[in-house]
Formats: C-alpha cells, structure tokens, sequence
C-alpha cells in the first residue's frame, strides 16, 4: 500500500488583549474563577471512587482535616512492608495552547514538575514521562500546531533530563454534527512519575500552622501574563500573550526545593497553575481549614491591557508557594539564594480562618471569611454533585462544610508495634483470608494480619467448595472486602448463595464458627456476607435470628458507592478484636455502595443495642453518634457501623481496618500523632493474636 501523506500548514489566529468590564474590582472576579470547573472543588469526581484500595496508597486525592480534594501528586507504596514508592503528577493546560501551541506544551511538563515537587524522589533525571496527545489533527491548522507543540516538549523536557518512555495519542478529536463541525482544543496530557524513597515524607498543600511564613517561589523571572487563564475564561474571552516556562530555571527551583523536601523543612507547598496565586493561597488555606494575611507582588514587567492588581492575583505563571515554620525561612531563603531562584515572602499563616489579601497601593484587596469563600469554590461541584447522588444527602454536607473542624479524635490506649513473629515471639496463629470472585481486599488484609502476629493463608472459595482445604487448621477466618460477583444479585449475596447451597461447605463453616478458640472477621464485602449468614448479631447460645428478621446491610442512603476516610468511636462490646480499644474516636476508611445498616425488625435493633452487639458508630467531628451526612457515609440507623455476637468472637464491620494500620496509609493525622509508633488500627489485629494464645491448647 502507498504510504499517506498529510500535508498541513499553520493558520493566523489573531489574538486580542483581555479587556475586563468597567467596574471590575478583584473580589467580583475571584467570585467567578472560584466557581469555574477547572479551578473549583472536584469533590464530585474524588468520593465516588476507591481511593484506598491495595492497602498501598501513600497520597490520593484529599488532604488535610477536612479531606479537600486538592492533593499535588499521587503515591503508592511498593509493598506493605517498607516505605519506597513512586510518585506521580499530572500536568495540562489546553486553552493556552489556542493560543500558543509551543508555551502550552512547555506549561503542561512545568505543570506536573511541579505538582510532583511535593515528594521527594530520587532525582529529577530519573523522571520519566508519559505524554498522551489529543488533537484534531486533520483539520486545517491543527497538524501545524501539534507538531509545534510536539517539537517544544521534546526540546523542553531536552533541556530538563527528562525523558518520555510511553503515550497514547488520539487524533481523531474532532466530530460534524450537521454541517458543523465540532472540536476538541489541542491537548497534550503530561503523567509524570519517579521513585520515592520516602513516602512519609510528602508534602501537602494544605496550611499546617499559626503565624508561619508563606513564600512565592518565582519560576517565572517576574512576568504576570494573562493570555489562556480562568480569569480570561470566565469573561468569555482568551486573552493574547500566554505564560511560558523557563527550563534553565525550572530545573534550578525543581532541584532546590526537593532539598528542603527531602529534609522536612517544608510544612506545606502548592504549585501555581489554573488560577493564578491567589487561587494557589486559598486551595492551602481551604485545606488546612485556616486563614492568611498576605501581600500579592506586582508585575515586574510592563504588559498591556489588563489592571497590574489581576495580573498580580490571576496570573498562572509558574510557581510554587510554600509554608515553612519560622525557624526554618531562613534555611528556604538560603537554598533558594543559592539556586538564584527568586524567593519572595508574601505573609503568613493563622489559625484564624480569615484571608486579607493586600496589594501596593491599593490596600485590602479580599478581606472576608476563608470558609465563605471555600463555600463559594465548593458551590460548582456540589450542582454537579445533586445530579448524581441524593440532593439531600448534598444539601447536608454543603450546608454543614463552613461550621465543619478538624475531627477531635481520641485514642483509650498506645498503639504497639507487632510482636516479632519465630521462636521470639511464638507461632503464629493461622487465619484463612477467604476470597470470593471479584474480592479486592485479600493483599492487604493478609499484610494486616501478619504486622498483627499472625500467619494468614490465601484461601479462595473455590478451594473450600471442592475440599482442597479445610478449616480445621485455622484459628480465624476472614473475608474480605470488594465485589463478589460483581454485586450484580446485591451485595455478598452470590457469595452466600456458595456457601449456602454447598451442604459440606455450610457444614464445615457452621463446625468453625461453633469452636470456642476460633474467630472471624468480615470487612466491607465479608461484613455483609456475615450478616446475610446471620452470625452477627448472633446470640451467646448460637441462635440463629429467622432470615425476616436478619440485619443486613443496603444502599447507601446518598444512592452511590462512597469512598471516604470517617470517623467512628469504638463502644464497649463483647467483641474480642476490639478489646482494650472502647472509648477511642478514630478515622478508618469505608468504600462501599451498600453499607446502611438495615434492622427489618426494631426489636432486633434494640436488642442489639442494649447488649452492645454494634459496637462501632460513626461519629461526626465532635465525636458524636451521628446519622447525618458525610459523617455517616450511608445513612445507618444510630451511626452503626459493624456488628458482632454475643460472645465476641465474630465481627463484621463496613470499614477497612486493614487499610489504615500503618500511619503512612492515614490521610491526615493529629499533630500530636505525630509519634505514633504504628497505626491504631493494628491492635485490632494484635487482640486476634492474643485471642488466640489465650484459648489455644
């Protein structure tokens, strides 16, 4: 076949200066960047999917007290066992491209450099990058365009040491509807990733102090630009001049700050993009559910056609904006002097949640309460949040966000290292981790059990039906969280149905759970397996409640899966796995779609209560009981959140307590947690141990 040729040639664009309305002032227009999509709250996107799955997430989306969804990168742990990961960011910047194809491309590396700043990686040569392009390439103009933009990353990134090693690229961005033809702007999507060798020491943008000092590290050599920003963009307009980046500096302030990263100098850090500054100052101060007082530098550059005071405050040079203690600016200071990077203080941090936001010669600029301008940020994503989830449950959590604080959590006891496991220690208990077909939970519930001293067996149900493996060696059995089948017959349903209508499975299963040393644990998934089996809240006698007056677990009341970090206050209970932990407020993870807790029967209900069968509830920050969204992720009847029986030896939960037993998996923590020697959650795992040295022969 001959090959094709595509011949494309650049077309003019005439660019026109932003012009703003008469009478705009500062506060009006960051009324209307904060509510643009690009630049507002994505809690729309961020609690309705898994975010803490594997057990292996060091980073995800949401930070500080509050869970804002405003993290800067993404980091996994490569096993349960260590602290080495990798790190990834994400940069894009595609309207700027409509105007510069070449600075777009220059701006999305820059844009995820400096999102991915914030952990410490090894160097930055060991970047790599994977670069996915979308692009009506055909058309007119747009192969020109993409090409330019192609040669500018190549020799950017040249200048930088960073290297693709992948992509994707989808040229077909364009689509005619009728005699019009509709396409996507250019874009170039730039996924960076690298190794890091300590997760624990990632930096998030959330402010973290009273009375500390918040620097603009100035990536841009001083230039305000506004061609292709939010603020262009909410006036309907694109603006003529772009920002650009700087390789040679870029590279110098990317190096100088991963010093002071990867020596814990920094508090907090946030990159200036989609925006501008002021945007970047308020993201942190929404995160840390506090408030600033700042001073906003001037353009150093005359530019046409804009007002300097919304170049100062919308501008999305790059840059990056870092809190650091006052002890330690002088040290920020130093390396950034040293790096000939330019450093400029801006103000400070407070635990008021306030912002006064100064500029030369024109005073106050934004003087107003952080939590009604984070209301007005969050007001987009809760619209879109009432078209996919229950309006109600949305009007609860937007209501409530400005009186919200950072959870009084309260531990009744230290948590403890695992004991060592060998002769030192003794031999560690067996336990069968139980897996179904659609389980995801299985890897780090068996990581769990073994910090907590025990050996645990990966055990699938397959291997159960057909009588590879007994349950007579195992002291415990759990099963774990995720989708059996799919859910596609309701949750844990199918799975039940397995052991249900296999005589010799369900014979063997009964013998287990009648032994007085063995246990059982179900999480998530397992949670509503064990409730659909009726051995929660089983009697003290082995009773079995009839199947009409079972507790289950159904829909959540917000009618979607709900992926959240709540927290929950351990009762005092039967339960042998909870022992010596009655009295703590703690956060844990939940994900599930069917979590609500479901008493067919109200006297099923006030008799699991009054024996303290439910011994965990969600609790809002004020560490009460409560039934009110988000606190309660699925609307459960008193807060519930697990079951058990009376005698204690089984426990079904909705929570993941093996996804959160090591302090690292945590996405926020009391200050004065700070010297946690494990996660809290793994004495849940350590009272299995002792459960079992304590009935064992």
């Amino acid at each position: 076949m001959p090959q094709k040729t595509f011949r494309s040639r650049r077309e003019p664009f005439v660019a026109k200066s932003l012009e703003l309305p008469e009478g705009t002032e500062v506060r009006g227009a960051l009324d209307r960047v904060l509510r643009l999509p690009s630049v507002g709250s994505k809690r729309f996107l961020t609690n309705k999917v898994d975010r803490s799955v594997t057990g292996l997430i060091a980073q995800q989306q949401c930070v500080g007290p509050l869970h804002i969804p405003l993290a800067n990168c993404g980091v996994i742990a490569l096993s349960h066992a260590d602290t080495v990961g990798a790190a990834t960011a994400v940069g894009e910047q595609p309207i700027k491209g409509l105007l510069c194809p070449a600075a777009m491309a220059r701006l999305s590396v820059a844009e995820a450099l400096t999102n991915l700043v914030w952990a410490p990686i090894t160097a930055l040569g060991d970047v790599k990058v994977s670069a996915n392009w979308m692009w009506a390439a055909k058309l007119a103009g747009e192969g020109a365009a993409m090409w330019d933009a192609c040669e500018a990353m190549c020799n950017f990134m040249g200048e930088l040491g960073v290297a693709v090693d992948g992509g994707k690229d989808s040229l077909s961005m364009a689509a005619k509807v009728g005699d019009e033809t509709v396409k996507a702007p250019g874009a170039l999507v730039i996924t960076a990733y690298a190794v890091c060798p300590d997760i624990t020491k990632v930096i998030t943008p959330d402010l973290k102090s009273d009375g500390s000092k918040l620097y603009l590290i100035d990536l841009a050599n001083g230039h305000k630009r506004l061609g292709g920003t939010a603020l262009a963009h909410v006036y309907g307009q694109l603006g003529d001049t772009p920002p650009d980046a700087d390789a040679a500096l870029l590279e110098r302030g990317f190096v100088a700050t991963q010093a002071l990263v990867h020596k814990g100098l920094i508090l907090s850090g946030h990159d200036v993009s989609d925006g501008g500054l002021l945007i970047t100052l308020l993201e942190m101060a929404f995160a840390g559910d506090r408030g600033f007082d700042v001073t906003l530098p001037m353009p150093q550059y005359a530019e046409e056609g804009c007002k300097e005071a919304f170049r100062a405050a919308f501008a999305e040079e790059v840059g990056l904006v870092v809190e650091v203690s006052l002890a330690n600016s002088e040290a920020l200071e130093a390396q950034m002097k040293a790096a000939e990077v330019p450093c400029i203080l801006l103000g400070t941090s407070q635990a008021r949640k306030h912002v006064t936001v100064h500029m030369s010669g024109l005073g106050a600029v934004v003087d107003a309460p952080m939590t009604a301008l984070r209301d007005v940020w969050e007001a987009t994503s809760f619209e879109l949040e009432k078209l996919q989830c229950n309006p109600s449950c949305v009007a609860q959590e937007q209501v409530g966000l400005a009186s919200r604080h950072a959870p009084a959590w309260t531990l009744s006891f230290t948590p403890e290292p695992a004991r060592p496991l060998g002769p030192a220690g003794g031999a560690a208990p067996k336990v069968a981790v139980v897996r179904q077909e659609g389980s995801n939970g299985d890897r780090e519930m068996a990581a769990a059990l073994h910090a907590g001293g025990l050996e645990p067996w990966d055990v699938a149900m397959a291997d159960l039906v057909c009588g590879a493996v007994s349950l007579e060696r195992f002291r415990g059995i759990v099963f774990v969280g995720g989708f059996s089948y799919a859910d596609v017959l309701g949750s844990a349903k199918g799975w039940a149905g397995v052991l249900k209508f296999h005589p010799s499975t369900w014979a063997q299963l009964e013998t287990f759970g009648a032994r007085p040393d063995t246990f059982s644990l179900g999480v998530c998934n397992g949670c509503q397996l064990m409730a659909l089996l009726g051995w929660v809240p089983r009697a003290a006698d082995g009773a079995v409640l009839p199947a009409l007056e079972q507790p289950r677990f159904v829909h959540n009341q917000s009618g979607r899966f709900e992926s959240r970090f709540s927290s929950v206050t351990v009762l005092p209970s039967p339960s042998v796995l909870l022992k010596g932990m009655e009295g703590s407020s703690l956060g844990v993870w939940v994900a599930h779609g069917e979590g609500q807790a479901h008493f067919p029967h109200a006297s099923v209900l006030d008799s699991a209560i009054a024996d303290g069968l439910a011994p965990l509830r969600y609790v809002n920050d004020d560490n009460q009981p409560t039934e009110a969204y988000p606190f309660n992720p699925n609307g459960s009847t008193q807060g519930i959140a697990a079951l058990c029986s009376a005698d204690g030896r089984h426990l079904a939960m909705m929570p993941h307590p093996e996804r959160c037993f090591q302090t690292w998996q945590w996405p926020w923590m009391p200050e004065e947690w700070a010297g946690l020697r494990s996660g809290p959650w793994l004495k849940l795992f350590q009272n299995a141990r002792l459960f079992c040295e304590q009935t064992g022969q």
